[in-house]
């Protein structure tokens, strides 16, 4: 019988999360036409916060003492399911664009939103030509005031904990010499995960960790940074697990 009422919740906060969604979104749309996405930040934020107070979630936000708010960073976190970007979205207190996969800049509405937006597009297996296409659209957006987030994993957890990180996004913080603000998501791996479309009662606390500097690491230490970084992200996830 439980199983049976959460089915049923998660299907009627499915549709009611999908008309709110391509609303809102079809009015962005619209507004990015005539508006630079700067200049209507807050309605996107508003939007993003919205959907997962529609979607059922609790939302809560920490703040590490030596994040600093106001410093343009490259934001590393943990990826988690589909609801990512909207916990992103609503939690850091910057103007912030992402990395996300080129096919998804075909998506009908969505990829010509995204590219409007600002994200950047990235490939799989791109090669020495990606990295460096991808570095200098990084670098360009945190000159221009906006802060960037990697999923450093690459793809969504399985588990719930934290995987391997991929070392393209610490090598390109190094270069730039830009700091680093690691990101963990907790509680939306027990709200909705990856091959499932349930939606369970939970509460998503999103910690934003004190900012790192990458300008005096030398090069050989790109490796130890990527571990730190990844302990980080990891020891609040795993908590919140047990």
């Amino acid at each position: 019988m439980k199983e049976f009422c959460l089915t049923m919740r998660s299907v009627f906060l499915w549709i009611v999360s999908a008309v709110h969604f391509f609303t809102v979104c079809t009015f962005l749309v619209f507004l990015g036409i005539f508006f630079d996405p700067r200049r209507n930040d807050w309605p996107q934020r508003w939007f993003f916060r919205n959907i997962l107070r529609v979607a059922g979630v609790g939302f809560a936000v920490k703040y590490a003492p030596g994040f600093d708010r106001n410093r343009t960073s490259i934001f590393i976190c943990n990826h988690v399911n589909l609801f990512d970007a909207f916990v992103i979205y609503s939690a850091i207190p910057q103007f912030v664009r992402g990395l996300e996969l080129d096919s998804h800049f075909k998506i009908p509405a969505y990829g010509w939103m995204m590219k409007r937006f600002g994200n950047i597009p990235v490939s799989r297996g791109g090669g020495p030509s990606q990295f460096k296409k991808t570095l200098e659209q990084v670098r360009s957006h945190l000159e221009n005031g906006v802060s960037v987030i990697i999923f450093a994993e690459g793809t969504r957890t399985l588990d719930g904990r934290v995987g391997p990180f991929q070392k393209g996004g610490f090598a390109m913080a190094h270069q730039i010499g830009a700091p680093i603000v690691p990101m963990s998501i907790c509680g939306s791996y027990q709200f909705n995960r990856k091959g499932s479309w349930m939606l369970r009662p939970s509460k998503i606390t999103v910690h934003l960790h004190e900012t790192i500097e990458t300008k005096d690491i030398p090069k050989t230490g790109v490796n130890a940074l990527m571990e730190r970084v990844h302990q980080i992200v990891s020891a609040p996830v795993d908590g919140s697990l047990h």
